[in-house]
C-alpha cells in the first residue's frame, strides 16, 4: 500500500477506533493511542520522498507528495503530535468523554499532515476544513466560557476559510487547474493586481490559523480554554498551518511586483510581536500569559518568511521549529501545574520549585529559549533574525523586534516567578511532582532546546532542504550538521557559533558547579518565616514575597496603547452591522403599500434625474 494513504488510513481509522475503543474497552484506549502514534511516526520517518499519489475525482485531476518543505513542518506534527498524545494519557486521566476528546485529537493530526501532502487545492482546502471542525470541538470540549471562545474561534475561521474559498475560485477560474505546480507556472501571467487580490485572500484564511494581527482575537481564549495537552500541539504544530500557508503564498504567488505584500506582512507580524507581548506582560493567568506570548512569537517567525532574504527565511523557519519545542514545553508545564495544583492564577500559587522541581527545570530551559537568551536554541533564531534584517536594511523592524524581545524578558521572569519561585503556600504543600507521562514529553523537549543552541546545524540541515521549495539555493558553505558560522571578525576570520556557544555553555557550568559546591558547605538555613517582626513571630498567612501588581508600573506606561483592545473594534463593527440590518428589516417589512410608494419614490428621482442631466 502507498504510504501516503496508510499514513491517513492510520490516523484517520485509528481516530474512529479509538472512539468506539473508549466505549467498549476503556482500559486499552490511553495505550492504543500511543503505539498508533508511535506507529504513525514510524511510517512517517520510513517513507520514501519520491512518494507520489495523482489521482481524479469528478473530472479534478488531484495530488499527493510531500515536498521537503511540507516534510518539516510534518517532523513537527508528528513528535508533537506523539509527545502531546504520551502527555494526554496523565493529563486527562479521571476527565470524561475521553473518546471524542482522543477521536478529535487524532483527527487534527490527520488533518494537518493531509494540508502538508496536499499539492493541489481542493485536497489543501478539504483538509483545512477537517483540522478546522476537529480542533473546534476540542476548544469547546470543557471550561469556561466555552460558548463565547468557541464561537470566536469558528467565527474567525469561518471567515479565514470563505477567503481561501475565494482565492481558489479566481485561481482556477485564471489557471484552468487546481494543482499546485500548475498554479505557480502561471500565476505571474496574471496581472499584478489580481495577484494582489488572491494574495490577500488567502493570507486572511492563512492569518487567522498564524493568529496575525487584527484576525488574532480567538486565540486568547482558544490556547488558554482548551486542554493544555491539545494546546501544545495546538499553538506549536496547528498555528504553523498558517506559517506554511503564508510561504506558499510570499514565495509562489507573490511576483517582485508586489514587494509591497511582503512589507505589510512583516509590518502586520511586527506589530502582533509587540503588542502580543505587551499583553503577555500584564496577565496574571499563566494559561493567559503563554497564548499572548505564542502570539507575540508566531509574529517573528512571519517577519523572518515575510524579509524575503535568504538567511531571514531560515531564522523565520528555525523559529517555527523551535517555538514548537519551547511552547510545547511550555503548555504542558502550566498544565502539569493546573493539574497537580489546580489553579494557573499567578496571584495564587508560588513556590512550587521544591515540590515540582523537574517542572520548574523544564520551564526554566523553555524560558531562556523563549527570550533568546545563549546558549539555547531561542538565541541562534534570534541572532539570524537580527542579521537578516539589518543586512536586507530593515532597522526599524530591528527596533519593534528589539523592543518585542526586550519585553519577553518582563513576562518570562513572572511566569517563573509566580509560579515556582517566592515563598510556599500552605494550601499547596500537598502538590507533588508530575507523573511520569506528563514529566517526559517535557524533558524530551527541553533537551531539544538545549541541543539547537550548540549544535543548531541539525535543525538548520533540514531547513535548507526546504528552502529549495522556496526558490532558493539548496545549501550555503557554511553550514554543517554540528556548526554555524554566523559573522566575521575585523581581521576577516570566521566566528564560529558553535564554538561560542559551547564557551557560554562551559561558564554557565562552571558557575552552577560553583554555586553547587558552595552550597553543600555546612550551614544554617533560615527560611522567610523564620524571622521576627517588631517582637513578634512571622505567622504562615503571612505573605513575604508579592506577586501581585509585579508590572503595575510598566502597565502604566503601555495602558493608553492597550486598553481600546481590538475586540472593541469588532464589537463596534457587529453593533454597526446590526443597525444596518435591522433598518433593512424596517424597510423591508412585507407591506405592499410601503413597496408601492418605494417604487413611485425611485421613479419620481429617475424621472428629475433625468429632467435635468440628460433634458427628458
Amino acid at each position: 500500500m502507498n504510504s501516503l494513504i496508510l499514513l491517513l488510513i492510520l490516523v484517520f481509522g485509528g481516530a474512529l477506533f479509538s472512539y468506539l475503543l473508549n466505549k467498549f474497552l476503556p482500559i486499552l484506549r490511553d495505550g492504543f493511542v500511543v503505539l498508533l502514534m508511535l506507529l504513525v511516526n514510524y511510517v512517517f520517518f520510513t517513507m520514501d520522498s519520491s512518494t507520489q499519489i495523482d489521482f481524479e475525482m469528478g473530472g479534478i485531476h488531484l495530488q499527493w507528495a510531500f515536498t521537503s518543505a511540507a516534510f518539516l513542518f510534518g517532523i513537527i506534527v508528528s513528535i508533537l503530535g506523539l509527545l502531546s498524545i504520551i502527555y494526554s494519557t496523565a493529563y486527562m486521566k479521571g476527565k470524561d468523554r475521553l473518546g471524542y476528546f482522543y477521536m478529535n485529537f487524532l483527527f487534527s493530526i490527520g488533518s494537518m499532515l493531509g494540508i502538508l501532502m496536499s499539492r493541489d487545492l481542493i485536497s489543501l482546502f478539504f483538509f483545512w476544513e477537517i483540522m478546522t471542525w476537529s480542533s473546534y470541538f476540542i476548544v469547546i470540549y470543557s471550561g469556561k466560557d466555552v460558548d463565547k471562545r468557541g464561537l470566536k474561534y469558528i467565527v474567525f475561521s469561518a471567515i479565514g476559510a470563505y477567503s481561501m474559498l475565494m482565492a481558489i475560485v479566481i485561481i482556477y477560474g485564471f489557471t484552468g487547474s487546481f494543482l499546485l505546480t500548475d498554479i505557480f507556472d502561471s500565476i505571474f501571467a496574471i496581472k499584478a493586481s489580481y495577484q494582489l487580490a488572491i494574495a490577500i485572500l488567502l493570507m486572511i484564511g492563512f492569518g487567522v490559523k498564524s493568529a496575525l494581527m487584527p484576525l488574532h482575537v480567538w486565540a486568547p481564549g482558544a490556547y488558554s480554554g482548551s486542554p493544555m495537552s491539545f494546546t501544545a500541539l495546538f499553538s506549536g504544530a496547528l498555528s504553523k498551518m498558517g506559517v506554511f500557508g503564508f510561504a506558499l503564498v510570499l514565495f509562489n504567488l507573490v511576483s517582485n511586483q508586489n514587494w509591497l505584500v511582503n512589507e505589510v506582512i512583516a509590518w502586520l507580524a511586527a506589530i502582533t510581536a509587540v503588542l502580543a507581548t505587551f499583553y503577555a506582560v500584564i496577565q496574571s493567568d499563566a494559561k493567559k500569559l503563554l497564548a499572548y506570548s505564542s502570539i507575540a512569537q508566531l509574529g517573528y517567525i512571519v517577519i523572518g518568511l515575510a524579509s524575503g532574504t535568504y538567511l531571514g527565511v531560515m531564522a523565520g523557519l528555525f523559529l517555527a521549529v523551535l517555538h514548537a519545542v519551547f511552547k510545547g514545553t511550555l503548555f504542558m508545564a502550566v498544565g502539569a501545574v493546573e493539574r497537580q495544583a489546580g489553579t494557573t492564577d499567578m496571584t495564587k500559587v508560588s513556590g512550587l520549585i521544591r515540590k515540582m522541581p523537574w517542572t520548574f527545570t523544564a520551564s526554566l530551559i523553555s524560558i531562556i529559549a523563549l527570550a533568546g537568551i545563549p546558549p539555547l536554541g531561542g538565541f541562534v533564531g534570534k541572532w539570524m533574525l537580527y542579521e537578516a534584517l539589518i543586512t536586507s536594511d530593515h532597522y526599524y523592524l530591528v527596533i519593534m523586534v528589539f523592543l518585542s524581545s526586550t519585553a519577553a524578558f518582563l513576562y518570562s521572569y513572572r511566569i517563573l516567578f509566580g509560579l515556582f519561585l517566592g515563598q510556599e503556600e500552605p494550601e499547596f504543600a500537598h502538590v507533588k511532582e508530575a507523573p511520569l507521562p506528563m514529566l517526559i514529553p517535557m524533558l524530551l523537549l527541553s533537551g531539544i532546546s538545549v541541543l539547537s543552541g550548540t549544535f543548531p546545524g541539525f535543525i538548520l540541515e533540514p531547513i535548507q532542504d526546504a528552502m529549495v521549495v522556496f526558490g532558493f539555493d539548496s545549501r550555503i558553505p557554511n553550514i554543517e550538521w554540528w556548526q554555524l558560522t554566523v559573522l566575521f571578525n575585523s581581521w576577516g576570520d570566521k566566528v564560529v557559533l558553535q564554538n561560542v556557544m559551547i564557551a557560554i555553555m562551559g561558564v554557565f557550568l562552571i558557575a552552577l558547579a560553583f554555586i553547587t559546591i558552595k552550597g553543600y558547605r555546612k550551614q544554617r538555613y533560615v527560611t522567610t518565616k523564620d524571622i521576627s517582626s517588631s517582637g513578634e513571630i512571622i505567622q504562615p498567612e503571612d505573605n513575604m514575597t508579592f506577586q501581585i501588581d509585579f508590572y503595575k508600573p510598566f502597565e502604566r506606561a503601555i495602558w493608553p496603547l492597550l486598553k481600546r483592545r481590538i475586540d472593541d473594534y469588532y464589537t463596534d463593527l457587529g453593533n454597526g452591522l446590526e443597525a444596518l440590518f435591522d433598518l433593512v428589516r424596517r424597510i423591508y417589512n412585507g407591506n405592499g403599500q410601503f413597496y408601492a410608494i418605494y417604487v413611485m419614490a425611485f421613479l419620481a428621482l429617475l424621472l428629475i434625474a433625468g429632467t435635468k442631466y440628460f433634458g427628458f
